[in-house]
């Protein structure tokens, strides 16, 4: 059981619109949200529940609106805010702004998406491809002798329309990581970490299934293949359209793929990596109006990293800056105050110089300025760090038509920091 009513609010309390899913609770008592939210902000108590006698509001705040769903049951809590964040996702996907102004502007709207999510407090169709099939921006207006719904909301895959067709059958699998990095200024990795997804452009027609095959260690270990060239997947989680339970059997990754884009699955990799960009720098000691950058690659040299930024703090008070670079361009950002330092293509073992010369800061800024970290900005493109490999990409339907599937590694920088003192 999720939710026996839904309320979207503006930031003073005021109810912009509602549904009362099971009709088991007083509406009214919505009043007393906000009084209970302020007294517990005035008192540094906040939570995301909050009671009233046998009545639960659990509510998360987004831009100028507060969605606040009410039960009496024990609910599940993590069904209930996991539904509250689909439900923001739907209607970010509609309006592409979720706030008050378009929710007022879009009130037929809102309200038609709101009673087809949830049915008697259980969530219901959350696919916003779906629901714009039958619910459209302008109004749900049936046709007469429209009594037929789509074929989506009966089908047993509800992600997916039937009768879909198409004169080139094609899949686009994109395998994205992006590495979370901290160095201290010792070289020490403090903090590293993988976070990876498989993105889906599916351009099939009919129904196929697919079947998709990595070098997943667990796979290997059970059928007692060689596993010293697999990755060890953490915190997976898949698309709706996964069947979990042969995953859960066998390790198979088997599918009827929604239509057009999508992420099939999401990993996350606690590894320690060796950063893959490593920058030095030396600052002269006196008046740290002299800086020396050193970036170097430390990827093979048949990768390349694209759109390379390393951003360079400098005291707030420095000025008239002069740069020289090997390669690329160097600029000053005083608003952030830091060297902007661009590098368009960056290959693999190769090492770069860039000097910048400033008018001289004051000392006081010495101390603030030396804490914060250089952060590199990066792609490398046909790579994975985490060795990750689509060893196979099966495309199974019924026609038995020939569909081309194409396969891209990328690795680009997440949250990459290097401290300098």
């Amino acid at each position: 059981m999720s939710a026996s009513a839904l309320f979207i609010l503006d930031l003073k309390g005021k109810v912009l619109i509602s549904r009362n899913y099971m009709g088991n609770m007083d509406m009214n008592e919505i009043d007393y949200f906000m009084p209970f939210l302020i007294k517990r902000e005035e008192e540094a108590e906040m939570t995301p529940l909050i009671t009233h006698g046998s009545s639960h509001f659990l509510w998360i705040k987004h831009n100028n609106l507060y969605l606040v769903a009410m039960t009496k049951k024990n609910a599940n809590a993590a069904l209930v805010y996991s539904f509250l964040y689909r439900i923001v996702q739907v209607f970010q996907e509609y309006f592409k702004e979720l706030e008050e102004e378009s929710i007022r502007d879009n009130f037929v709207t809102v309200y038609e998406l709101m009673d087809e999510v949830m049915d008697f407090g259980f969530p219901q169709t959350t696919d916003s491809k779906i629901l714009q099939e039958y619910i459209t921006q302008q109004g749900h207006k049936l046709e007469v002798g429209a009594v037929r719904p789509p074929a989506t909301v009966t089908n047993a895959v509800s992600w997916r329309s039937e009768g879909i067709k198409y004169r080139k059958n094609e899949v686009f699998m994109d395998v994205i990581e992006s590495v979370n990095l901290l160095v201290n200024a010792t070289g020490s990795v403090l903090r590293s970490e993988i976070v990876g997804c498989i993105k889906l452009k599916v351009i099939l027609s009919g129904m196929p299934e697919l079947r998709l095959g990595l070098n997943d260690k667990v796979l290997f270990e059970i059928t007692g293949r060689d596993k010293s060239k697999t990755v060890e997947l953490e915190d997976v989680k898949f698309h709706q359209c996964v069947r979990l339970s042969r995953f859960q059997n066998d390790r198979t990754i088997s599918f009827i793929p929604p239509d057009g884009e999508s992420e099939l699955m999401s990993y996350r990799l606690n590894t320690m990596v060796k950063p893959l960009i490593w920058i030095e720098s030396v600052i002269e000691k006196f008046s740290h109006s002299r800086v020396e950058i050193k970036a170097r690659s430390q990827f093979k040299s048949r990768s390349t990293a694209n759109n390379v930024s390393i951003l360079v703090p400098v005291p707030s008070d420095a000025d008239s800056p002069k740069f020289k670079t090997s390669t690329g361009s160097a600029k000053w950002v005083p608003e952030k105050s830091v060297v902007q330092w661009n590098i368009k293509s960056f290959p693999g073992g190769k090492e770069y110089l860039m000097w910048a010369h400033f008018g001289l800061p004051s000392v006081e800024s010495d101390e603030l300025d030396a804490k914060r970290p250089i952060i590199v900005n990066f792609e490398i493109p046909y790579f994975t760090v985490s060795g990750i490999q689509v060893r196979y990409l099966k495309i199974i339907e019924k026609s038995g038509y020939q569909a081309l599937p194409w396969v891209r590694y990328i690795t680009q920088s997440g949250d990459y920091q290097l401290r300098t003192n």
